[in-house]
């Protein structure tokens, strides 16, 4: 359990928050819901008599208190083994990762992500767990890491105003209890997630650590006017993409009355969200490929190793997150990048949608890949496109049909029909007499596939 929690370093886990490895409770209630999800994580501390947002409201702690919370953990099966720490009125319960995944509790399987404890399933959380296995990236401990030569404290201490946490704690102290690093006899150890945020020259220790960004002069891979790579910590890596973007898109201005208004070409949530989802999940392990946000003149390309995490539906996506980098996930979500974890997929689209501009694409197998369109380009040349080779044998639905799926070839028939403003039933039948027709096919099964405009041979 390590030395005894004083007050200076309770306060500052109360400015910290509920996290990946914290958990405010003010009563008992669920509390074996929690041991669960942290047993199936990482392991993590509970703190009872502790609202929600970190004010204390206290807790008697009695021999039966105590007994009671040792049995619901041993109800749990298997057994999750805990340890109890009293501090003043707050009663700390260490709970360890455990040795014998999955746990589960009379209400199910539950998992840590972030500051909430997700239900899932049992084969959900067992494919997830095997496709961890024991050795996770951001949570390996990295010997070649020297706190004294290689430690940038600068880095540290911008994370820690971004977070909005006081250095009320010792350097040593403050990595440990963000869960970066950890006390071994003399030595402080950093994991990987600690050097990719507060390493000096993080390529010193791994080469995926890089954000690489590229503006075209075209919409093809031809022309390169610009690249930059940057490799200056997660924060500031996060910072310099979103700025480069910022600078290499497009702005109209809009002018009412005495105020001119600037209008970027795509919403700076969008692409936000897209650059610090890519960071934030991409496959840490995989050295080949890097972070790449390409530029084009009607598109921007943000791309990242690893598709989608082990145990996770893809008829989901969308719906439920599951991270690849715990320990990633959880320091960004306490600063302004991630305002909710899992919900970045969802803003992007509603970003999209309120900007009035095409559906975000995404693509997720051996990599993942999100396309920003630009709207009135991609609708102009996609138009012009398909109108030379339809000619007059599609109706005016049907044509619309055509430009959307070349505008989104993952587009379903319940978005069309939003799109385009007819029924679901009305959709289905006008694709069905373009398959007819021969000039629309369907790539792979109804869910996971894709539609294809055909090429047309002009008689």
């Amino acid at each position: 359990m390590g030395s005894k929690m004083d007050k200076k370093e309770l306060d500052f886990i109360l400015q910290e928050g509920e996290g990946l490895k914290l958990e405010f409770k003010e009563s008992l209630g669920n509390l074996d819901k929690e041991l669960v999800a942290f047993a199936n994580s990482l392991g993590g501390r509970i703190f009872l008599g502790v609202a929600d947002s970190g004010n204390i409201k206290g807790i008697k702690t009695t021999n039966k208190l105590k007994s009671e919370i040792q049995d619901i953990a041993n109800n749990c099966d298997p057994k999750i083994k805990i340890k109890l720490e009293e501090l003043e009125n707050i009663l700390i319960i260490h709970v360890e990762e455990g040795k014998d995944k999955p746990y589960k509790c009379k209400e199910g399987f539950y998992l840590r992500q972030g500051p909430n404890s997700q239900k899932l399933k049992r084969d959900e959380i067992i494919d997830l767990i095997h496709g961890s296995g024991k050795i996770r990236f951001d949570t390996q401990i990295n010997n070649k890491f020297n706190i004294n030569r290689d430690l940038d404290k600068n880095k540290l201490n911008k994370f820690l105003k971004l977070a909005d946490i006081s250095k009320s704690l010792s350097t040593k102290d403050t990595l440990i209890n963000l869960g970066v690093a950890e006390a071994k006899q003399d030595n402080l150890l950093l994991n990987n997630a600690g050097i990719l945020f507060f390493a000096k020259t993080p390529e010193k220790f791994f080469l995926s650590s890089k954000v690489i960004c590229v503006n075209y002069q075209t919409n093809e891979k031809l022309n390169i006017l610009d690249r930059k790579i940057f490799d200056n910590g997660i924060i500031n890596n996060l910072q310099d993409a979103i700025n480069y973007v910022k600078k290499h898109i497009n702005v109209k201005f809009e002018i009412k009355s005495a105020k001119r208004k600037e209008i970027p070409q795509y919403p700076e949530e969008a692409f936000r969200e897209c650059i610090v989802n890519a960071v934030m999940h991409r496959d840490y392990f995989d050295e080949s490929q890097d972070v790449l946000i390409e530029v084009f003149r009607n598109k921007i390309a943000i791309s990242n190793p690893g598709g989608l995490v082990k145990g996770l539906n893809p008829k989901d996506f969308g719906k439920r997150s599951i991270t690849r980098n715990n320990i990633v996930a959880n320091l960004l979500s306490r600063t302004e990048y991630v305002e909710k974890l899992g919900t970045g997929i969802n803003r992007i689209k509603k970003a999209m949608r309120e900007a009035e501009l095409p559906q975000a694409v995404f693509y997720y197998d051996s990599y993942f890949e999100v396309t920003l369109l630009d709207g009135e380009r991609v609708t102009e040349r996609v138009t012009e496109r398909v109108t030379e080779r339809v000619t007059e044998r599609v109706t005016e639905n049907q044509m619309k049909i055509l430009i959307e799926i070349q505008k989104n070839r993952f587009v379903t028939t319940k978005e069309l029909s939003s799109i385009i403003g007819i029924s679901e039933r009305k959709i289905k039948e006008n694709i069905s007499k373009l398959k007819g027709k021969g000039l629309l096919k369907r790539i792979g099964p109804a869910k996971g596939g894709h539609w294809k405009v055909k090429e047309v041979q002009h008689e």
